[in-house]
């Protein structure tokens, strides 16, 4: 038997009593005031130092920040979790949307996509020093050009929130690019593995 949720999309999840306790267990050690405050999230992604990282996880911060209280509850963090962890594609790309649209006007345009591919280029580095450098990559102004040339189908220099989505189903390699670790899973997994 488990406890029924609603996430984002006002849908009700189960998850697991047990599952649900682990998690709680874990948020109380890691937030024992019972909130997650910004400093605290950014020191949990290792950015706290790096001001052009730290601009990605503070948008992400505030996508889990349901209430816009600026601290992230038990109930936010178990809506975070669920969505990152077992979320359907497309709650996770409309997550993601909401994470690179910054000025909330329903659009990206080019400097905000550019803004968080910069951003998310430097968060790798910082939380994955190790990863080959010996392969070329994109340049994050190519990367924002190939996905508006795939993506924008009404060339209005403007990413809706349907072409976000239709793109990325579109287009293996959109898909990567727009979800560019948009995986907090996997870093939460990593950032738990360093602490033990």
């Amino acid at each position: 038997m488990g406890q029924r949720l609603t996430n984002e999309e006002g849908e009700q999840v189960e998850i697991d009593v047990a599952e649900l306790q682990e998690w709680y267990k874990k948020f109380v050690v890691e937030c024992p005031s019972g909130t997650l405050f910004m400093h605290e999230f950014k020191r949990f992604f290792g950015v706290q130092d790096n001001q052009e990282a730290a601009e990605y996880v503070e948008n992400m911060f505030r996508a889990f920040d349901k209430n816009g209280d600026n601290t992230i509850d038990f109930l936010e963090y178990v809506a975070a979790l669920n969505l990152v962890l077992r979320g359907k594609l497309e709650h996770k790309l409309r997550w993601t949307f909401k994470i690179y649209d910054k000025d909330g006007n329903g659009c990206i345009d080019k400097p905000e996509l550019l803004e968080i591919v910069e951003s998310i280029y430097r968060l790798k580095q910082v939380c994955q020093p190790d990863e080959e450098q010996g392969t070329p990559r994109l340049t994050p102004e190519e990367v924002v050009d190939r996905i508006f040339q795939l993506v924008d189908e009404n060339g209005d220099g403007q990413l809706s929130l349907d072409e976000f989505i239709d793109g990325a189903r579109k287009d293996k390699w959109v898909m990567k690019m727009l979800q560019m670790d948009v995986n907090p899973g996997g870093w939460i997994v990593e950032q738990r593995r360093k602490s033990l």
